[in-house]
């Protein structure tokens, strides 16, 4: 090749890759895009997260409202699934202390309530509860239940307070002894009546027949 023609050859390859080196893939918008695309995905699931919270929140408040809605117009909305057997219940709440009353009394009332809603639904406690939102005894002890009526938890509040435990003793002991549902309420307001300045905001039992 003569050197005309070997000076045009190294032109043309020094034009189209500066230096002799060859051209480098850009990186720098591959990079832009994994992040945008990592933002992205932070965002859309942020916003579910905060989606489902706030429809969570929505309905336990909607839950709450009914169930307060109940007991003002007089209703005990959980009495309506007892008498109720549960195959299992859920483990009983514990605490680092032991509590007011020996274990066996406490767990016993707490059975009472998850298998008689339809007593302590009616029996007003006088802890002061009414203040955490408790419209009788039976919220002492139970939280929540599905909709076959079966717990799914417990009210950990009864376990340390004195008061809840006793009431429920009594109204256990009376419900065996074959005494009504209003006899049982009756019994529990003598004995209770000003204690703490005031009650639970109960319902009353229906009247027989009714």
């Amino acid at each position: 090749m003569g050197r005309k023609s070997a000076a045009k050859a190294q032109a043309r390859e020094s034009s189209s890759t500066p230096g002799g080196a060859p051209p480098e893939t850009p990186r720098s918008s591959t990079a832009f895009v994994v992040v945008g695309i990592v933002a992205l995905i932070a965002v859309v699931g942020g916003f579910a997260y905060m989606t489902k919270a706030a429809t969570s929140a929505s309905a336990e408040d909607h839950s709450a409202h009914n169930a307060q809605a109940a007991a003002a117009a007089g209703e005990a909305p959980f009495a309506k699934f007892g008498p109720h057997k549960q195959a299992s219940l859920p483990p009983f709440p514990t605490q680092a202390y032991a509590p007011p009353r020996p274990i066996q009394v406490v767990q016993a009332a707490y059975v009472f309530a998850a298998e008689h809603p339809e007593v302590l639904s009616y029996v007003p406690c006088f802890c002061g509860c009414e203040r955490g939102g408790h419209r009788g005894n039976h919220d002492c002890f139970v939280a929540a239940r599905d909709s076959k009526g079966d717990v799914t938890a417990w009210e950990p509040h009864g376990l340390e307070c004195t008061v809840c435990i006793d009431v429920a003793t009594e109204a256990r002991q009376m419900y065996s002894s074959g005494a009504s549902v209003r006899d049982i309420r009756a019994a529990v307001e003598k004995k209770w009546a000003g204690f703490n300045g005031g009650h639970t905001p109960t319902p009353n039992p229906p009247r027989p027949g009714a």
